[in-house]
């Protein structure tokens, strides 16, 4: 299961979710069903739910559980999908957000800037909007907004107008075709190293892949859907990887408790140990908050 994706913080998000054998719970990412898998050792019963077919695809193909149920859908409509498949009350859900491993690491998804692809970051491959089209389509001005806004790219400005002018000559229509880009705006002139491809690249792949998605948008909707199927004493685990989503979860689960819907568990958010790190770095950024209901 972990050639597909390695899950951050499993056992604390198995722990804080307190799993009760027989009791509901639902996996909002599925990913490479790392983190349902657990929840089902535990004799949890899981709804999982993914927008990637190839999640769902290849859970499917590596879990055989009675009780697991599996839904292919963004949990911005986490409700409507919870009702459709008899989850109209449960006593967990996890959203672990960000790219699954298998996203990153398969070149034609678009997602890595180390690997050459298609500019797509589609997370529904069903979705139409590209990260191509926003690269090529965009105004200068828009694309600035976006790579500041959620991307917090510094080079902001220069990147946009790179931009601008480089699809003036053809379109842009590769992962390495937009880090040439950002690369010049930054002052390369030489072949990008890994080192410079990440230094370079890692906020303006962040802001278009967030754009895609709605990432943002679709976590804000979704978070209230959460709260109200959650039963009594029921938790909301959510795994972060950036600021932007973290703000949206810490002030989520304050507007929850100033309504009396229940207590925040984690005041400060739990982040991953040295050893968790130096075994998958793909860890480092992440956060984990839990809310439970009252």
């Amino acid at each position: 299961m972990n050639n597909y994706h390695k899950p951050v913080l499993l056992q604390k998000t198995i722990d804080l979710l307190q799993v009760k054998p027989g009791q509901k719970y639902i996996d909002a990412t599925l990913g490479g069903g790392g983190h349902t898998g657990k929840i089902l050792d535990a004799l949890g019963v899981v709804l999982g739910i993914d927008q990637d077919q190839d999640a769902i695809l290849h859970v499917s193909q590596n879990i055989n559980n009675k009780n697991l149920v599996l839904a292919k859908g963004n949990f911005v409509n986490i409700e409507e999908i919870a009702h459709s498949k008899g989850f109209e009350k449960v006593l967990g859900i996890l959203f672990d957000l960000g790219v699954s491993s298998h996203q990153i690491d398969t070149p034609k998804r678009g997602f890595s800037f180390l690997t050459n692809g298609p500019l797509d970051m589609r997370m529904d491959k069903d979705s139409s909007l590209t990260a191509e089209y926003l690269v090529n389509v965009l105004g200068k001005g828009e694309l600035y907004e976006l790579f500041n806004r959620l991307g917090q790219e510094s080079h902001a400005n220069a990147i946009s107008g790179a931009i601008s002018s480089a699809r003036r000559v053809k379109a842009i229509k590769t992962t390495d075709e937009l880090l040439e880009v950002i690369g010049k705006a930054y002052g390369y002139r030489e072949e990008l190293s890994d080192f410079d491809k990440n230094k370079i690249g890692q906020k303006v792949f962040q802001a278009l892949r967030i754009a895609v998605n709605n990432e943002l948008g679709s976590l804000e909707q979704a978070l209230p859907q959460a709260v109200r199927l959650l039963e009594k004493k029921g938790r909301i685990v959510v795994i972060s990887f950036h600021s932007l989503e973290d703000r949206i979860v810490k002030n989520a689960f304050k507007g929850f408790k100033k309504q009396g819907l229940g207590e925040i568990i984690t005041e400060k958010p739990i982040e991953p140990d040295a050893l968790e790190i130096k075994e998958n770095s793909r860890s480092r950024s992440s956060k984990l908050r839990v809310f439970e209901r009252s």
